[in-house]
């Protein structure tokens, strides 16, 4: 049973009341690999929405989103702040299984118009987050000369430089495979230098990375630490 078969197939034998469902993630995207899930969302009328959950369908590993209307909309509004919203980007990239009134295409227009509109601003002060963290991962990558160490302190200078440079350019984020996807379509040229930094750190050299991090960090004021303070909660 191929891809689109079996995402409809389960969505019959799980929800057959369903509204719509939509195939997204890699598979839809023409993405997938030998491990690849089937990432399906479905929109209920009611109960039992919202829920998540990973099960086994025709030899397809299957990940099943399930909403109302009113709870796709409201998990949407709550990832946008964050720039990155898997659930949006089922719907806007993914394939519309069926549609019994309106509703899929509806939300897929809705999806689609707030991909091409881009993620919100990146707010000052969480920029000054992500150059206080990074500074803090530049100093210990210096100091250390534990090749375990460098190893998980290199891979996180990495994953949090990425994030920052998608931020600054106004880019949808992302995690794991995601992230590497969306700096290969932004920024292809800083995603194969951060790769192959982290490489060389790997080979006990740091400054092709640190270089590549430090250039990330001036377009948005350079490596911050003095100075730096954020209030506790009481």
């Amino acid at each position: 049973m191929d891809a689109i078969e079996a995402a409809r197939a389960v969505v019959e034998e799980q929800h057959p009341e369903a509204r719509t469902a939509f195939l997204g993630g890699s598979v839809a995207t023409g993405r997938g690999t030998a491990t690849s899930d089937l990432d399906v969302v479905v929109l209920l009328h009611g109960a039992p929405a919202p829920y998540r959950e990973s099960l086994q369908y025709a030899d397809w590993p299957v990940e099943m989103f399930v909403h109302t209307e009113a709870t796709w909309r409201a998990y949407i509004e709550r990832e946008l702040p964050t720039r990155r919203s898997p659930l949006l980007w089922m719907c806007a990239d993914g394939l519309l299984l069926f549609d019994t009134d309106g509703l899929g295409a509806r939300l897929a227009a809705h999806a689609r118009a707030l991909v091409a509109a881009g993620p919100p601003p990146v707010p000052a002060d969480e920029i000054d987050d992500c150059r206080y963290a990074i500074t803090d991962l530049l100093d210990d990558l210096a100091g250390s000369t534990d090749p375990s160490e460098c190893l998980f302190i290199a891979t996180e200078l990495v994953r949090r430089t990425g994030e920052l440079a998608l931020a600054v350019a106004g880019s949808w984020g992302g995690g794991g495979k995601w992230l590497a996807r969306r700096l290969e379509r932004t920024a292809p040229e800083l995603n194969a230098r951060l790769h192959h930094g982290l490489r060389e750190v790997l080979d006990g050299r740091a400054e092709p990375l640190v270089t590549v991090v430090d250039e990330v960090l001036a377009r948005v004021g350079g490596r911050l630490w003095v100075g730096y303070k954020r209030a506790g909660t009481p």
